[in-house]
């Protein structure tokens, strides 16, 4: 009797842990990412935008 609860508990526990991973990993996937441009490539931007500005 005793080892059966115990092992209902312990599959409880198990299972709780995998279902927390899981929506761990699935909230992870579904962030949006994104990358800052290089310094060096926002600088060249900025420079052209201001040769390409009516002076």
């Amino acid at each position: 009797m005793t080892f059966t609860i115990v092992m209902i508990i312990c599959i409880a526990i198990v299972l709780g842990v995998a279902g927390a991973f899981a929506a761990a990993i699935s909230k992870g996937y579904n962030y949006k990412h994104t990358v800052d441009p290089l310094p060096d490539e926002k600088q060249r931007n900025e420079e052209q935008k201001k040769s390409d500005a009516p002076s």
